[in-house]
């Protein structure tokens, strides 16, 4: 595997993304979003805790906090979670192939990464990743995009997420919080770049 521009470090938090090959979709069904998760979590929980997460047609967004364990990694520029996560592409890619008969890579390459460096911008790509469907035009409210967390941030549904506090702990309520995401404009994008190369 080559080594990645970004080293996931234990205790940090990271957007990790990637999207479907030639920008063509990765779920097809509704089913395939949720095998996909139920995958997810089998195979790259054990390295991670999600703090946020969105699936796409063609996409998907995670945010992750990178667990602390005992362990030393043997190669520098191959961690856990790297490994996990190749593991689970090539798992679901596999699963998808046999499914759609299809042949070849479903992801654009390996996953990218970039490092979440503090809390003003893990608040705000939070914000970022939930409004995925919106502003893609799949929903017109980011709580009716089923497969995201933003409705476990709000407490609409029992979620698996272990660390939506490390986003809310910013927020006097899940209500501030949502308050926060529905008064997003096109320009807050820029915030983001801004905190991304700071």
């Amino acid at each position: 595997m080559p080594r990645r521009d970004v080293q996931l470090c234990e205790g940090e938090f990271y957007h990790v993304y990637n999207r479907g090959n030639n920008r063509q979709r990765v779920f097809y069904e509704r089913e395939n979003y949720l095998f996909f998760l139920r995958q997810l979590w089998e195979y790259v929980v054990p390295t991670v805790d999600f703090v946020a997460y969105c699936l796409m047609p063609t996409h998907y967004h995670l945010l992750v906090w990178v667990k602390q364990t005992s362990g030393v990694l043997k190669t520098p520029e191959v961690s856990a979670v790297s490994r996990a996560m190749q593991r689970f592409s090539i798992f679901y890619t596999k699963a998808m192939n046999k499914r759609y008969d299809r042949v070849g890579g479903l992801f654009q390459g390996a996953f990218r990464a970039e490092h979440v460096a503090d809390n003003r911008y893990l608040v705000h790509l939070s914000r970022y990743i939930h409004l995925n469907p919106v502003s893609a035009g799949l929903v017109e409210h980011a709580e009716d995009w089923e497969f995201s967390s933003y409705r476990e941030y709000l407490g609409l549904r029992a979620g698996q997420l272990p660390r939506p506090e490390s986003v809310l702990c910013e927020f006097e309520s899940a209500q501030a919080y949502r308050e926060f995401v529905e008064a997003y404009l096109p320009e807050d994008r820029e915030i983001i770049v801004d905190l991304l190369f700071d």
